[in-house]
């Protein structure tokens, strides 16, 4: 381009000198020797006529503008040459969220012309990810993988792996434990999960599959009572799925998502998967609440940092209707800032009572994270603090929402629970501190120890071991401590110890919660059915005299009397490796 400029002006001049009978100033310009000088000052003495000094002006100008438009050509020559940008990370799922499809962050080039600045292209971003601009790895219920160990185009992986060793300070005989949705087994190694799935997406068009094997198999279908009601085994159809939907995304807003089958509620902050979370046994305003939806979910995302997500769902926790109502809630995430996220639950409508038609259960769930200290280079390197608070309660059909009335007895669920993290070292080890409260009198969330084989379909008419009558009391609280070891971000090796205390006996004691030879088969009668009172927590002498024939397969005999061993507190450690892919 200089080349041709310089050929140019030396155009111009040879022709503004050839009539005035001048020099060439180009040539005199490379002419060496004496005459050099003369030629120049031959020239300098002309006089140049004013038309000619114009035209001079206007083709200078000219050559000016051809100069800033080559400039504003190449520009735009390595503005639009392909982009490549880092995978964003999945956007938290529920609370996470389960992972969406949105369109990717990239940079458009804007058209300016010359008559504008010309010496820059100015750039816009499109639409962002929704929750991908900040790292939401160190929040609870959320994984703390930042990238996945295998991607495509079409299906993105996941592999979980969670097993635990559990000790029970009470040590029951049959090694089985109550009162939780994640640990269920005393003195054993027990695969709590393993779950192999991922996520599909193609052209707009999204799935999700996880299934799960192990405890998890057996012990979440058997806290739904909604198979009860009907015909098909609801629970053996969908006891090794752990999330199984499909749906579509559309570029509207920030995206909006449409799914439909079975997906995570995140009501109580924790995630159904222990290895997303700060500590193993949440407490009971996470462990007494849902952990899976079976309906439809809307997710719309009017900004990158809120999301707008309704259900259409057949029930709390459930895979069909225990009556006739479908349920309807809800939730909305907002992140105003990378180190807040905000998270509100709501559920109501349904009738979840097994065979009390008109009976409606409404709730609420609030969460806020925080994130108070980040300082990656220090020892003590970030801390963060958690915050759930829950309220609900049923009506109609015998009880109420307000207390005892002529529409009965109260019926409500009041809790709170409040977690510390501390992450040392770059995120190599971790310290959880935490627990909770919860009053709900009618027991309608408190999870049914599992007596005699008892489950929430066959104690649907009451249990005698565990009453769950309109008003009986239940008061519990608990407090933990996690020490994490994080070598890698698919892996996490757990220390946790574990303290629980009820209002009324409701843990495992040192008698179990096993009749002597086995369960019975009919888990809504006493075993031994002479003299016992609900409530007793101790083996007598005739608990002793049942006790003494154990072993004997079938049922015990008639005239002896058995009842659950059940205490008010419970402390436990357990040992956990979870694995995530």
């Amino acid at each position: 381009m200089s080349k041709f400029l310089m050929k140019t002006k030396c155009l111009m001049g040879f022709g503004a000198m050839f009539l005035v009978g001048g020099q060439i100033p180009c040539l005199a310009q490379t002419t060496s020797g004496p005459d050099t000088t003369q030629a120049q000052s031959g020239t300098a003495d002309q006089q140049i006529p004013p038309a000619i000094a114009k035209k001079f002006d206007e083709m200078s100008k000219r050559i000016e503008q051809l100069e800033t438009e080559l400039k504003i050509a190449k520009a735009q020559e390595r503005s639009e040459a392909p982009v490549t940008t880092a995978k964003a990370s999945s956007p938290m799922a529920s609370a996470a969220a389960p992972p969406v499809s949105a369109t990717p962050a990239t940079a458009t080039p804007v058209s300016v012309s010359s008559t504008n600045n010309p010496a820059a292209v100015a750039e816009i971003p499109k639409v962002v990810d929704p929750f991908s601009d900040a790292d939401w790895t160190w929040l609870n219920g959320n994984p703390r993988t930042k990238t996945p160990a295998f991607d495509s185009k079409f299906f993105t992986p996941e592999i979980r792996a969670d097993t635990t060793y559990t000790f029970d300070f009470n040590r029951p005989t049959d090694h089985s434990m109550g009162g939780s949705s994640e640990i269920f087994r005393s003195q054993e190694v027990q695969l709590e999960q393993l779950g192999v799935g991922g996520d599909f997406h193609y052209d707009n068009v999204r799935a999700r599959l996880m299934t799960q094997f192990g405890m998890y198999s057996v012990t979440t279908p058997r806290n739904d009572p909604s198979p009860g009601h009907g015909q098909w085994d609801l629970a053996d159809a969908y006891r090794y799925v752990s999330e199984a939907y499909g749906g579509y995304h559309f570029d509207v807003l920030h995206g909006i998502n449409v799914d439909a089958g079975i997906f995570m509620s995140y009501i109580g902050l924790f995630s159904y998967y222990n290895f997303d979370n700060w500590a193993y046994q949440p407490s009971y305003v996470s462990s007494n609440t849902p952990w899976f939806f079976n309906g439809v979910r809307v997710q719309i995302f009017p900004t990158a940092h809120l999301k707008i997500e309704p259900w259409f769902i057949n029930g709390w926790q459930a895979y069909g209707s225990a009556n006739h109502n479908p349920g309807v809630g809800g939730q909305v995430k907002w992140t105003p800032y990378s180190w807040m996220n905000i998270i509100s639950n709501n559920y109501g409508i349904g009738m979840d009572d097994l065979f009390v038609n008109g009976r409606h259960r409404i709730h609420t769930d609030n969460s806020i994270e925080i994130k108070y200290f980040d300082r990656p280079d220090q020892p003590l390197d970030k801390m963060a603090f958690t915050f759930t608070g829950d309220l609900g309660c049923e009506y109609g059909v015998g009880v109420s929402c307000h207390g005892d009335g002529k529409g009965g007895p109260k019926q409500s669920f009041v809790g709170f629970m409040l977690y510390n993290r501390f992450w040392f070292h770059k995120d190599l080890f971790g310290l959880t501190i935490g627990g909770g409260q919860i009053n709900n009198p009618g027991r309608y969330l408190v999870l049914l120890p599992p007596i005699n084989g008892e489950s929430a379909i066959t104690a649907a008419t009451n249990s005698p071991y565990f009453t769950e009558n309109p008003g009986d009391p239940f008061k519990a609280w608990d407090s933990s401590i996690t020490f994490d070891y994080m070598p890698k971000q698919y892996i996490t090796f757990r220390w946790e110890y574990d303290y629980r205390h009820a209002s009324v006996p409701y843990w495992t004691g040192r008698g179990g919660i096993t009749p002597p030879g086995g369960n019975n088969s009919a888990p809504t009668d006493y075993v031994c059915s002479t003299g016992a009172s609900s409530g007793q927590t101790s083996l007598g002498p005739a608990e002793a005299s049942c006790s003494a024939i154990e072993g004997i397969s079938g049922p015990p005999a008639m005239s002896s009397v058995w009842f659950p061993d059940l205490r008010r507190d419970q402390s436990f450690i357990d040992i956990d490796l979870m694995v995530k892919f």
